[in-house]
């Protein structure tokens, strides 16, 4: 199995807990290189109408059954977590799915290369709240990434985010609430 890429910025988390069985093994052998991306020009990006990025996609029972659902739309799910990506494979086999890819890294390093105008909608659902105040920087929402996945949304485009943690959901209002922000979303509306 190849190495994790990492981004720029340091990744915080788990990459892998338990052992993967002989059929994640195999998955990941004979699957991943037909839908493991690398970078965005490794998706086929120009044969889908629309392109999704699902950010951290856990076991990946979201992005299977949007991709389902939308066939001719391309599905990006970004998870370094090698259990849920194993996970994903299942999935993608078990169901004969063709419209997803997989990027097993940090998010951040693939959003930074997508071209500007590129997505039609984005998810980040249910990441990692870093309660403690002194982990707040390790959460994946912070400025920087705010802005560059606001300028990979086409005009129209969407962001849906969803925790379950009520001090992570306010301090996610609280961000987004910022007035450098403000004016940044108004744009696309």
């Amino acid at each position: 199995m190849e190495k994790v890429m990492r981004p720029d910025e340091k990744f915080h988390g788990r990459l892998k807990t338990r052992r993967l069985s002989a059929r994640q093994e195999n998955l990941f052998e004979i699957l991943m290189p037909k839908v493991g991306i690398k970078s965005h020009k490794d998706a086929d990006i120009a044969n889908f109408h629309r392109v999704f990025l699902e950010i951290g996609f856990g076991g990946g029972e979201h992005l299977v059954h949007a991709a389902m659902d939308n066939p001719n739309d391309l599905f990006i799910g970004c998870e370094p977590f090698v259990n849920g990506v194993a996970s994903l494979l299942g999935k993608i086999d078990d169901n004969k799915i063709e419209n997803i890819r997989i990027y097993q890294a940090d998010a951040r390093g693939l959003i930074k290369e997508i071209p500007h105008d590129t997505l039609s909608g984005v998810f980040l659902l249910f990441p990692d709240p870093w309660s403690k105040k002194r982990h707040t920087k390790r959460r994946f929402l912070q400025d920087k990434t705010i802005a560059d996945i606001y300028t990979r949304l086409v005009v129209g485009g969407f962001w849906r985010l969803a925790s379950d943690h009520e001090v992570y959901k306010a301090w996610i209002l609280e961000l987004f609430g910022q007035e450098k922000f403000k004016n940044l979303f108004g744009e696309k509306a």
